[in-house]
């Protein structure tokens, strides 16, 4: 079994423009809506298998609250013959200028 490549939150910026990568937010449609990071698509873990395979060539870059589940999710992809990339600590963790909340959501 091939380690999971991981990234750090601070990381993070570095890959947003760069189309080789896609940043994915594994959390559900509502964590999602309440804070994530701007260029990040939602695709809540129990769908990334079945919609993963239309990136092509992209490689998913994975984050979720703390980063356990987006550090499964990348072990189950990378089974299923992907490259993936877990961030380490997840949104939490991420201190970059491109977090969005939405302040209106409790």
């Amino acid at each position: 079994m091939p380690d999971i490549e991981t990234i750090a939150a601070r990381e993070i910026d570095r890959y947003l423009n760069d189309k080789r990568y896609l940043l994915i937010d594994v959390r559900e449609p509502a964590d999602y809506r309440r804070m994530h990071i701007r260029g990040a698509v939602c695709i809540p873990h129990e769908y990334l298998l079945q919609r993963i395979q239309g990136l092509g060539h992209t490689v998913p870059i994975l984050y979720c609250d703390r980063g356990g589940l987006s550090m499964q999710a990348a072990r189950e992809l990378v089974e299923h013959g992907y490259r993936a990339i877990s961030v380490v600590g997840g949104i939490q963790a991420y201190r970059g200028r491109y977090l969005e909340r939405d302040f209106r959501q409790k």
